[in-house]
């Protein structure tokens, strides 16, 4: 294969890292304002939409999953231009994002009060998030099919037109959370159940608009509906093994997250409304880590694909630097904010001094989210080390992670932020596990072939 120009690594990084973290200032600034709004009813309506959401959180996670087992392996026939085999893939991870969708949806509609019994045993928060969840589990399908159109596109290096979807978003979900959540412009007033309302709303908007993109406007793939119907059978296979790592990674994150919303939600009502204004404070400040490290996967990706294997190198060499950077940076400004923009929360002298203690936490292991993160998945993984992330993964969760929050809790009857520190330390370990990896240099795999054949 000849080899292609070399482009300037932060050039390209910043191409690909601004839009994707445009956008996720933009997805968090709904989750922010959905925050404030839902805050100002109370703390049970604060923590009640933070229990509904963290099924929700698991089903998102699910489907990062399958959007990023396609991206790991589409990227790669896209560094080779092999168009036909990713739309073959893009086909794929629809279908199996769309079951998962109907999936949670038929739990939610057949178990509704058994699963928020799992993540809160207050009444008023329980009554709150029941009403929450009846309305918001008719997002699924529609998140499940928009995030794999949206994966498909940043395959091929198209990232803007998640930001400008995440742009028309925003003022449709704030506008309609102003409308329903207090009842202006004659709008009764729906308290949770609005801000419900206006995200369902945002979520039946974002797909047609993905749809009319995808068919009139994109001019790499072109991909029609008869695309996706069938299922090439060489190519499903590789899904499984390269990309049943990735999914199984992501669903095993999002049970850590619910796990730990199970724990949080132990903690009481206080403890729920400071981890949910601090997540997404957190939200916000590290979308230049999550930016970085989703360009990153597109650069080592579209490298390894492309065979240029001593470029891949020379990559991972200078973006690692780029991560530290990032993450200092990031930590600092989360430190700095932390006590002006609680000055926006309607919450109790409590609430207020625990938020702050956790985002002291946070904008400590922000730093190692930075490194490892980017480093792990934007480097390791992206660079066909499908299984390494998921073992190491597994390992710190299950083994470090969950059993100290919980010896802390259990044992020790430690204070909120202790127990939340342990939560999040795996963030700071990882970065050991990191630094050696990434610097062997053994994940590099081509994980192509070289003809796809077998479709039906």
């Amino acid at each position: 294969m000849e080899a292609s120009p070399k482009r300037n690594l932060y050039k390209w990084v910043l191409q690909l890292a601004a839009p994707i973290a445009l956008q996720n200032i933009i997805a968090m600034s709904v989750g922010l304002a959905d925050n404030l709004m839902v805050g100002s009813l109370g703390e049970h309506a604060l923590s009640g939409v933070f229990a509904a959401n963290q099924l929700q959180n698991l089903l998102h996670m699910l489907v990062i999953g399958l959007s990023t087992a396609l991206t790991v392996l589409a990227i790669q026939y896209w560094g080779k231009k092999d168009l036909k085999s990713i739309k073959d893939l893009i086909g794929i991870a629809l279908k199996f994002s769309l079951g998962a969708g109907l999936l949670f949806l038929l739990a939610t509609l057949f178990f509704p009060g058994q699963i928020i019994g799992i993540f809160s045993d207050v009444p008023d928060v329980k009554k709150e998030a029941l009403d929450y969840l009846k309305i918001i589990r008719y997002t699924y399908i529609f998140f499940c099919v928009t995030q794999v159109l949206i994966a498909s596109m940043r395959c091929v290096e198209t990232v803007k037109v998640a930001m400008y979807l995440s742009i028309v978003t925003f003022f449709v979900n704030v506008f309609f959370n102003w409308v329903f959540i207090f009842g202006n412009l004659g709008a009764p007033a729906l308290g949770v159940k609005g801000a419900a309302i206006a995200t369902l709303i945002a979520r039946i908007m974002e797909l047609p608009l993905m749809i009319l993109y995808i068919r009139f406007v994109d001019k790499k793939l072109k991909i029609r509906l008869k695309d996706l119907i069938k299922t090439n059978y060489v190519l499903l296979k590789d899904f499984f093994k390269y990309g049943f790592p990735v999914i199984l990674g992501d669903i095993f994150w999002g049970l850590n997250l619910t796990v730990q919303g199970i724990i949080i939600g132990k903690l009481g009502a206080t403890a729920q409304a400071s981890v949910s204004i601090a997540n997404i404070v957190f939200s916000l400040i590290s979308v230049g880590c999550y930016g970085t490290a989703g360009a990153t996967s597109v650069i080592i990706g579209q490298t390894v694909g492309a065979g240029q294997y001593e470029r891949v190198k020379e990559y991972a060499k200078k973006l690692q630097i780029l991560f530290l950077i990032i993450g200092f940076a990031s930590g600092a400004i989360l430190y700095l904010i932390k006590d002006y923009i609680l000055l926006l929360y309607n919450i109790s002298d409590e609430t207020i001094e625990l938020t702050k203690q956790l985002i002291v936490v946070l904008s400590v292991t922000i730093i190692g989210t930075s490194y490892q993160m980017s480093s792990l998945t934007g480097i390791v993984r992206a660079g066909g080390a499908i299984y390494f992330v998921l073992i190491n993964d597994l390992i710190f969760v299950w083994l470090v992670v969950i059993p100290s929050a919980l010896i802390a809790h259990y044992v020790f009857n430690a204070p909120p932020a202790v127990v939340f520190a342990c939560l999040k330390c795996d963030q700071i370990l990882k970065c050991g596990v990191a630094v050696v990896k990434v610097n062997r240099f053994k994940w590099i795999q081509n994980l192509t072939r070289e003809t796809a054949t077998a479709s039906t």
